[in-house]
Formats: structure tokens, sequence, C-alpha cells
């Protein structure tokens, strides 16, 4: 197959880009530096592009069989009002003007499916079970920014596309995202359950992220949006248990809700809440997940 991929160069993307080279797929990046993707990726064609500047060439969109937008600036950072608008038009500007492209492609030259990345943050705070079927959260930073990149992606369903929204939870890696900071924090012994615990921490390893996206690529029945989170229901401070077992550290100092607001801002959302996100759609498609305890997922990426 001949996939597009947009966010190439980041944690997720990378390792996408490697499975899609070992099985023989023909793979453009779409990157703002085209010549450091090539570098960084090996054998792909790599292409310029700022996702927030204007559409991108259309030689990466012609006669491309499916295009995966992983593009995105960052929610791990302080959401100042700049930092809140670069997150938002980072997804939006850029599925938007990834969609303008596909639309003036001919029809017979367009992609036939379009995986674009979303989050668990579009169901905004819930703790109870939650499939896909729920709706989008009504209050905070986290579901207006998914709510409006899915809009975006869902209009390439007009020009025929097959669309998926991979809404992820936590993804969690070795060298990169979340993981790492918390397991530092865990190791110094100032992790526990931070503003009581008891919200939903919804995780997934990555490569079960990279197992879904190309599960979503290759199953012409995925359509519409797929969470993208493991099966095993996990609170925040049950998840800071485990990982304090793991590495050695007692995990049972809580930090109060008032405290991490504080010290992170409005980007304590990202920890304080959360959605209690289940793979309804994910087992609905038959995908078997590599790593569905996190136990085991932590031996994985911790050892």
């Amino acid at each position: 197959m001949r996939i597009t991929v947009t966010g190439a160069t980041g944690g997720i993307g990378s390792l996408l880009v490697s499975a899609l080279i070992e099985r023989g797929d023909e793979v453009t990046v779409l990157s703002r530096n085209a010549e450091a993707a090539a570098e960084k990726l090996g054998d792909v064609r790599a292409l310029a592009w700022n996702p927030a500047d204007g559409t991108p060439p259309l030689a990466a969109i012609e006669h491309a069989d499916a295009i995966v937008n992983l593009a995105g600036e960052s929610v791990a950072q302080r959401w100042s009002t700049e930092a809140k608008q670069r997150i938002l038009d980072s997804r939006v500007l850029g599925t938007r003007h990834l969609v303008q492209a596909i639309a003036t492609v001919e029809e017979s030259r367009r992609p036939v499916t379009l995986v674009s990345g979303s989050a668990i943050g579009f169901y905004g705070d819930r703790h109870q079970p939650t499939d896909e079927t729920a709706p989008a959260g009504t209050d905070g930073f986290l579901p207006r920014v998914a709510t409006a990149w899915e809009a975006e992606a869902r209009k390439a369903e007009a020009l025929g596309l097959r669309v998926v929204l991979l809404r992820s939870g936590d993804v969690l890696a070795a060298h990169d995202g979340l993981l790492p900071i918390l397991s530092k924090l865990t190791k110094f012994g100032v992790m526990g359950p931070l503003g009581g615990g008891k919200q939903p921490f919804p995780w997934i390893h990555v490569v079960d992220e990279v197992g879904l996206i190309l599960h979503a690529v290759d199953s012409h029945r995925a359509n519409g949006p797929i969470n993208a989170v493991a099966p095993g229901l996990v609170t925040q401070g049950e998840f800071a248990r485990c990982l304090g077992k793991k590495l050695h550290r007692p995990a049972f100092m809580p930090a109060p809700g008032f405290a991490v607001k504080l010290l992170r801002g409005e980007m304590a959302e990202l920890i304080l809440e959360g959605a209690a996100a289940t793979p309804a759609a994910a087992r609905e498609l038959g995908y078997s997940f590599a790593f569905p305890d996190l136990p085991v997922a932590l031996d994985d990426l911790l050892d």
C-alpha cells in the first residue's frame, strides 16, 4: 500500500513508519523539515509541510491509498494563551488544510482512507465506562480541541473517504511521552495519587497504539471513532501504585488537586480529569491487544 503520514517524526509516528516499511508499504511523510525527517526515518519519501500554514503538496495526496494524520503540538506543556492556540491550530488548521488538499485531487486519484488522530479528552471528565457512542464533553479545553479536530477530519467523508478517528488515551512508551516523566518522579519518591487518585487513567501501550492504527488502515470495517485504550480500566492512584511497585519505590504520597493546579496551571486538566474509556470499537473489529494489562505493559517498557 501507499501510505502518507503526518507527524511522522514523533514518538508514535516514527514507530508507525518503521512498521509500515517493515511490512513493505511505500511511505511518504510530511514534515516541517523534510531533510531531517528523511534522515531519521530512512526509506521514505519526505516532503515539506507546515500544517498551520496551508495545504500540503499534492504529490503526497495523489495516488496514496491511505493518509494517517498524527500532526499536532504537544499538549504536555503549560497552557498559556499562546500555547493553547498553537495546540488548537496545529490540529484543527492542519487537518482542515489536509482535507482541502484531498478535495482538489481528481476523485480517481484520491486516497480511500483517512485515519486521523484524536484524544480521549473528547469525552471530558467521565468516571463511568465510556464507549465510542458517548457524546463529547462540554467543559474544558481538551473536549473543545478534540471536537473541532474531529469535525475537520469528518469533512473528508463527503469526498468519499473512509474516516477513522483514533481517540488515544495516555500512550505509554519507554523513552517518550508521559511514562519517563512519571517514572522519574516515582524514583525520587514524589509520585503518588494526584488530586485524590480516583480519576480514570485511560492508557495504551505504544505497540497497541501503532497496532490499532495499522488495523484501522487495513480493515474496511473500521469507520468513525475508535478508543485507543487498553481494556483494563485503572484509576490514576492504581497506576501510581503499580508503577511504584515496578520501580520498588513507595507511591503513596498524595498531591491535592489545588497543588497540581498551582504547579501546572490549566494543564492540570490532563492529570486531574479523565474518561473511563473502553475499547468497544476495537473489540468489535477483532483487534487483539498485545498488552491488555498494566503490570505486563510496565514490565515490557521498563525492563
